[in-house]
């Protein structure tokens, strides 16, 4: 967030929080989930009008997650886990690529993907990912959904 002409108001790395609002210098609570970055900034304005004449605030999004039930977590060895936002028609291989493929300790061939099911039940998909990644086994790479959580163990030497 950038307020032009007030650098003690700008912001660099505002979060939205859980349950969808932020707080910044002067404005201690707005809610920003939902809004378009030009919809949040008019709002930001409004509210820095008792503090600043004429403020002009540019609302700019570096990184987007999205709520949990639209996102992919891999957690284990990947070498950067992380939960990353669903992208329509995302697969497995994206998710490596996004997560920097696995660590040297990465049991990867006895990963699987924990996916829920509509009727609220776990399904557990076995992938192998040192195929996919190492021999370009194409069959392992599946379709992800959003929620899906991707488990990456750890190798037993």
């Amino acid at each position: 967030m950038f307020v032009y002409q007030s650098p003690e108001l700008s912001e660099g790395g505002v979060a939205v929080r859980p349950d969808g609002r932020i707080s910044i210098p002067l404005v201690q609570d707005i809610r920003a989930a939902g809004l378009t970055p030009p919809e949040l900034a008019k709002r930001i304005e409004l509210r820095l009008k008792k503090y600043v004449k004429d403020p002009n605030v540019t609302v700019i999004v570096r990184s987007f997650v999205g709520p949990f039930d639209r996102q992919i977590r891999v957690i284990g060895q990947a070498t950067a886990p992380e939960a990353i936002p669903y992208r329509d028609g995302m697969t497995l291989l994206d998710v490596m690529i996004a997560t920097k493929g696995l660590t040297k300790f990465a049991a990867g061939n006895q990963a699987f993907v924990v996916r829920r099911l509509p009727d609220g039940k776990e399904d557990k998909i076995h992938v192998r990912l040192d195929s996919l990644l190492n021999h370009g086994d194409m069959s392992q790479n599946i379709k992800m959904r959003p929620g899906d959580t991707l488990i990456i163990p750890q190798t037993w030497f």
